[in-house]
């Protein structure tokens, strides 16, 4: 049986501190109220947002004031639900949030159109005539850039009151494969009976025990199996949703308004899946070499995630993944260790899992919070891999935050995974590079290997299948659960050739990424690990101001396009040679990771 704590049973030390948000809930209450009547108070804007600069301004603030305290609200809300998704009070006050957002489009969707009706001319005056308004330019640019894809008042008024039906198809998968799916029992090393889920499941697939992996794969997708229907469902309400909101613009796809959003151009996503393509072989070099050294005389879809290390399974613990956190990063700097230190002093952390409590790890949190992480600690290398990552987040967050005013107190979307792909790469480095125990280094080598299969082709993989999926409903396809399942096998037998026995099973694995929903997010982490390749190289091979122009990358929040930002760090996304340069850092790290095993056979 599960030996899972219930939250209560984990000492607060380990626990993150959301009190520093709100102290209670009288004060959250309070504050709700008052967000409430900001918000009701807004519709006086209507038909008079462009009256006067004066007046223009007062919106803009306005806006702003009643965003951050949505936010902070609903950060609140959402992490107190991550905690124990059972817990019906928490899920009452999060609804609660999402419907004061859905009151807050309702009373402010005339912002935009107005804004947008009248000429740049006459905003080029405002801007002259109240200095206050200089520092939100940008921001009103941006609004500007959208002036072809805003709709009438009536349009835009009618579709702020279905905002509140939007994204429940999201939510439903959500609740389905976090807390109502049971995926039953299997015999783990020992052969005791456990509780399968999708936490534990990333244990059980890596076993040494090919019995447990195979086991762990089979009741996992048998449970999955069951529910192809149902989430293809939501999958599908969740694309049709996206597809009519975006035609209703006049976008051509979805895709293309997610570029457009981004502020980029669909070369990049091309050269990235041209340069995965012409690349493939180096993805199943690795899986080669992986059968290999298991010893197996056919790699099957079970056997893809199984360490490397025989005899090797070192636990850390959170003190000891804390200690190696600082080691890694210190490399950026005083200033940067110093203030991670915060994460530790503030109680930004969550640590352990607790019986229902979401799965996976995050860093959240808003403008106006600490920025919190969510993690589900398990003392193993991937374990500390995920805490520096999660950091990597924070930081960038921490950053972004105390160097910006609101409007541009956050990272573009494109760039999100940099620093934490960056943070990743510095501790396998740092190990490789300082351990004195080899199986510790091969360890390392091993999450390199795992972390370009994972960042860059997995990712790639993923997205080329989403765009499968949005194709068929802009086409006036029709989606199934099996062309789903089809569409996915195939391109797992693409990918991985025939290095790998692509059993029958994978091609339910689309159920499980709940990146489905995040609208062509996914090829975003190859993107940023690429980028990272290229920070990590500058960074320690001691290149000239390689770490402070990318701690002021890290500080420079949204103010730019993500392209330019990216330059801040002497990254340039619109070069092949970024991508291609990271695929080399994956072949050398597979011979690297060959000749240690060579040694290491000879001392035997």
């Amino acid at each position: 049986m599960s030996t899972i704590k219930t939250r209560e049973e984990i000492n607060d030390e380990y626990k993150w501190d959301l009190t520093k948000i709100f102290k209670n809930l009288d004060e959250f209450n309070t504050f709700y109220e008052e967000t409430k009547k900001l918000i009701e108070r807004f519709k006086k804007y209507e038909n008079h947002v462009m009256d006067s600069s004066k007046t223009l301004l007062s919106v803009i603030k306005d806006d702003i004031e009643i965003s951050r305290r949505i936010e902070k609200l609903y950060s609140y809300t959402h992490m107190l639900c991550d905690e124990d998704i059972s817990n019906n009070e928490n899920q009452e006050l999060n609804s609660k949030i999402l419907n004061l957002y859905d009151l807050a489009i309702k009373n402010s969707y005339f912002l935009t159109p107005e804004i947008l009706k009248v000429e740049k001319e006459i905003i080029d005056k405002y801007l002259k005539e109240e200095k206050e308004l200089e520092e939100f330019k940008r921001y009103i640019e941006k609004i500007y850039r959208y002036k072809k894809y805003t709709l009438s008042d009536d349009e835009e008024k009618i579709l702020s009151k279905l905002s509140k039906a939007f994204d429940n198809d999201e939510t439903t998968y959500s609740y389905l494969t976090d807390s109502d799916m049971t995926l039953g029992n299997i015999k783990d090393e020992n052969d005791n009976d456990v509780e399968l889920n999708d936490t534990n499941y990333s244990i059980y697939i890596k076993s040494k025990d090919r019995r447990v992996r195979i086991e762990a794969f089979k009741a996992l997708y048998a449970g999955y199996k069951q529910y192809k229907n149902t989430i293809s469902s939501c999958l599908n309400g969740h694309i049709k949703e996206n597809v009519a909101l975006t035609k209703l613009r006049g976008y051509e796809s979805v895709f293309e308004k997610e570029l457009y959003k981004d502020e980029l151009n669909i070369d990049i996503y091309n050269t990235l899946v041209n340069t995965i393509h012409n690349n493939l072989d180096v993805y199943q070099k690795y899986f080669n070499l992986k059968k290999d050294i298991l010893g197996l005389d056919e790699m099957h879809m079970y056997d893809v995630y199984t360490d490397l290390i025989k005899d090797y399974d070192k636990k850390y613990t959170f003190e000891e993944a804390k200690d190696l956190v600082f080691k890694a990063t210190s490399i950026l700097g005083k200033k940067y260790t110093k203030d991670l230190e915060k994460a530790f002093t503030e109680k930004w952390i969550d640590i352990y899992p607790n019986k229902n409590k979401r799965g996976g790890a995050y860093s959240g949190g808003c403008f106006d919070t600490y920025p919190y992480l969510l993690l589900n600690y398990q003392e193993r290398l991937d374990d500390v891999s995920t805490l520096i990552h999660e950091l990597g987040h924070s930081m960038h967050s921490f950053y972004t935050r105390n160097n910006n005013p609101y409007q541009y107190g956050d990272y573009p979307i494109f760039v999100a995974e940099v620093a934490s792909t960056t943070n990743e790469l510095l501790l396998a480095y740092y190990l490789i590079n300082n351990s004195n125990d080899d199986n510790e280094k091969m360890a390392a080598l091993n999450h390199l290997m795992e972390l370009f299969k994972s960042t860059i082709y997995r990712q790639v993989m993923f997205e080329e299948f989403e765009k499968y999926a949005y194709d068929l409903v802009e086409n006036d396809d029709v989606i199934t659960s099996d062309k789903l399942s089809d569409k996915y096998l195939e391109l797992n037998k693409l990918y991985f050739g025939d290095s790998v026995v692509v059993d029958d099973e994978i091609k339910y694995e689309w159920e499980r990424i709940p990146h489905f929903y995040y609208n062509f997010y996914v090829y975003k982490y190859a993107t940023s690990l690429c980028a990272a390749c290229d920070i990590v190289t500058r960074i320690l091979n001691n290149e000239e101001n390689s770490v402070s122009n990318y701690l002021k990358m890290l500080e420079s929040g949204n103010f730019y396009n993500p392209i330019d930002t990216l330059k801040i760090a002497g990254v340039d996304m619109t070069n092949k040679k970024v991508y291609e340069n990271a695929i080399k850092m994956f072949d050398k790290t597979i011979e690297e990771f060959k000749v240690l095993t060579k040694k290491n056979e000879r001392k035997m």
